[in-house]
């Protein structure tokens, strides 16, 4: 751009005219753009690319520049004003890429297989304690119940094998667990 044209343009941009940024975003671009590839690190170059991090400079620009937030007195104070903010962005995004990058682990050192759903020793522990709590609050006629329900099986199919009905198999499943609460507030208190 010529010095007047340029000047021209600087008074825009000071008075908030969005034409102007515009025309400063365009022309500032493809600089911007070498400023953050130059001083990209290379562990993070796969993380992100230097258009990503002017985009989002002029993001942020955009309302400064609409609203006339700052002062350039030429086009050196206006690249340089640039270049820090777009180093002060890559810094920043690049700090964060990095802290994630090394706490990543490349696939071949994770384990062949999946992670079990399969409960972890202290679980199966904890279930057991509640199963013979269970049992020592139930009377033995209502232990087949119990050892039904933990099979899986739904109240109407309890109720078929047992011969009760399905209301009563509730009921029993019910009190049961009221007591297994209270009988627990109890202890805790």
């Amino acid at each position: 751009m010529e010095r007047r044209e340029t000047e021209g343009l600087l008074d825009r941009l000071n008075r908030g005219d969005e034409q102007a940024a515009e025309q400063v975003f365009r022309a500032y671009e493809p600089f911007l753009r070498r400023v953050v590839r130059r001083r990209l690190p290379a562990e993070a170059q796969a993380r992100f690319e230097s258009w990503d991090i002017v985009q989002s400079i002029w993001a942020d620009l955009w309302t400064g520049f609409r609203g006339g937030s700052w002062y350039f007195a030429d086009e050196a104070h206006l690249r340089a004003f640039l270049v820090r903010v777009a180093q002060c962005r890559l810094y920043d995004r690049a700090r964060k890429a990095l802290t994630q990058a090394k706490r990543e682990q490349p696939l071949a050192l994770l384990p062949a297989e999946p992670p079990t759903a399969d409960p972890r020793p202290s679980e199966c522990a904890q279930a057991d304690a509640v199963w013979q709590r269970l049992l020592e609050l139930c009377p033995q006629e209502h232990h087949p119940i119990l050892h039904l329900r933990r099979a899986g099986l739904t109240l109407v199919e309890i109720a078929s094998r047992t011969g009760l009905h399905e209301g009563s198999v509730r009921r029993v499943l019910r009190r049961l667990a009221r007591e297994a609460a209270f009988g627990r507030a109890e202890k805790e208190t």
